[in-house]
């Protein structure tokens, strides 16, 4: 049984039984099935060990594997985060305020539910369902400023939204607060699949408690993407600086070599203050939908992605922890190492980095791992324990490449898992989607040619090529072609749209077609993958496909 047998399935390790210490190969249904199992097989015994939950994040549940794609909207009060939502589901949430002063001052989880209704902080940490179990650790303060909206709306039935209290300037409504604010975002960037922060283009100012904020979202920044809000109320030049403003203080917080993506709109449904610049929101916003509408198909990647983070802080946390309790003496002078210890703290880091081949970019924060470690008693930390880092060792080597083949094969089961209803649907088709009746699509509605418009003058170029027996070959007509400057990849596209018959050469009416084509693609626009019905040419459209 042993041998070749077994050979080619997915080996899933210890079971964590002394008596059944063999492995055991098993194959996974589902990639969230796999994970679940992984995470408590391999990476839980590691975290449990090295007290990893009282240092950094509290245990993973079933739940957290199965819940639908998450977004965390997060932003300074009253730039328009409520109004967002309502946006995106067009229907009121129940217990939501909008309002210009701080109005949200609970963090709102709206989510489906067959009837409308608020499930208040305290049931929700007891449902074994709902991904919030763990929050109970932030007491008390914190739950009575935690609610879940329940609503029947089909964009909740692929993704969940998280909606945040405003966020305030000055130190005084930080300790007002009653709980640690930043660590609860930090708890939930850790789950969430999307991080959206919002600003006000009116008054953008990032106060002390925001860029605190910021800093806790590090290590999630492939998540975060930035909503210029209310971009609408300042006129085109103003909105330039306040973007360019935008970017340099993001710069400053946001410690990544990419530059964040900026989604520049106004995201309700007012009429546009200053229109100018409507065609620009509208791209920025097509854009933005697609990036949310992507959340359910990446939702099994992004949940394979943050457990290998996870896994790796937690190897990092073990080395760490074990160091600490080998230094320490058994009998005499344990407070005076213990202060020494984690005075010295970055030493032991640069150590482990040595001595493991670990990146810098992997260790937890110095400053907040010293001040964790005052209330910890150093003598009861375990030594190294080979055996639980080799299993955490074997699920990053072998068992994940196994779930990524998994993924793969869930995507393409599911091509059309993307977020229906509400705004996403409103610009799907007819005459408001976006960029209808431009480009390409110019002339759709007409029952005239769109081409012919401008036929006459691509008929005197036409002629001069010297065409036989009415058409142009492809060397005379690439001559003219290539003056416009577009590249041959382009052209070539253009070549194969216009030349509709598939002779190798134009006639009159294919001839003005590419060079429509080629006036849309100067213009802007992005070329069709297939030409149009409405660019056929009137004579060529009794031709069969």
């Amino acid at each position: 049984w042993a041998g070749p047998l077994w050979a080619g399935l997915p080996v899933v390790g210890w079971l964590g039984t002394d008596d059944r210490r063999k492995k055991e190969p098993e194959v996974f249904q589902t990639v969230s099935d796999g994970l679940k199992k992984l995470y408590k097989t391999k990476l839980l015994p590691l975290e449990e060990s090295y007290k990893f939950h009282e240092f950094h994040s509290p245990a993973l549940e079933d739940a957290d594997f199965d819940n639908k794609p998450m977004v965390l909207l997060v932003g300074q009060y009253s730039t328009g985060k409520t109004s967002f939502i309502r946006y995106l589901l067009e229907q009121d949430f129940p217990g939501m305020r909008i309002g210009p002063e701080p109005t949200t001052d609970s963090f709102i989880a709206v989510m489906h539910g067959d009837t409308e209704g608020v499930v208040p902080g305290n049931a929700l940490v007891v449902d074994p369902k709902k991904p919030f179990r763990k929050l109970n650790a932030f007491g008390n303060a914190f739950l009575n400023r935690f609610v879940c909206a329940q609503l029947p709306n089909p964009v909740l039935e692929s993704i969940s939204v998280i909606d945040t209290p405003g966020i305030l300037s000055g130190e005084k409504q930080r300790i007002s607060r009653g709980y640690d604010f930043a660590a609860v975002l930090e708890w939930f960037a850790e789950r969430v699949d999307r991080i959206i922060l919002l600003f006000d283009a009116h008054k953008l100012d990032i106060s002390d408690e925001f860029s605190e904020v910021i800093k806790a979202l590090k290590n999630h920044e492939d998540k975060i993407r930035v909503v210029l809000n209310k971009a609408d109320q300042i006129e085109t030049q103003q909105l330039m600086r306040v973007y360019g403003a935008l970017m340099w203080s993001l710069g400053k917080i946001v410690n990544t070599p990419e530059v964040v993506r900026v989604y520049i709109g106004s995201f309700w449904s007012h009429p546009l203050l200053i229109p100018d610049n409507r065609k620009l929101f509208e791209a920025e916003e097509q854009d933005l939908f697609k990036d949310i509408q992507s959340l359910p198909r990446n939702a099994a990647l992004r949940k394979l992605n943050d457990l290998i983070k996870r896994a790796r802080l937690a190897k990092v946390h073990a080395y760490i922890i074990s160091s600490l309790k080998k230094e320490m003496p058994s009998v005499f002078g344990k407070e005076n190492k213990k202060k020494e210890l984690i005075g010295t703290l970055g030493d032991i880091y640069k150590r482990i980095e040595r001595e493991h081949q670990i990146s810098p970019g992997d260790f937890p924060n110095l400053k907040k791992m010293q001040d964790q470690l005052q209330a910890q008693d150093l003598t009861k930390f375990q030594p190294l324990k080979p055996k639980l880092l080799e299993a955490v060792d074997d699920m990053l080597a072998n068992d994940i490449a196994g779930l990524m083949v998994l993924v793969r094969q869930e995507e393409t089961q599911r091509p059309n898992a993307v977020v229906k209803g509400g705004a996403f649907d409103g610009t799907l088709d007819g005459p408001f989607g976006h960029g209808y009746g431009e480009g390409a699509g110019e002339g759709i509605d007409e029952a005239e040619w769109v081409v012919a418009r401008d036929k006459p003058a691509y008929d005197e170029i036409f002629y001069t090529l010297s065409p036989v027996n009415g058409k142009v070959t492809g060397a005379n007509a690439k001559k003219e072609m290539v003056k416009s400057k577009l590249p041959n990849t382009v052209l070539g596209k253009i070549w194969k749209l216009a030349d509709i018959d598939k002779d190798g050469m134009l006639d009159d009416e294919e001839f003005a077609l590419a060079n429509h084509l080629i006036k849309v693609k100067l213009e802007g626009h992005e070329l069709p993958s297939e030409l149009p019905a409405h660019l056929v040419p009137p004579s060529k459209r009794k031709i069969p496909e």
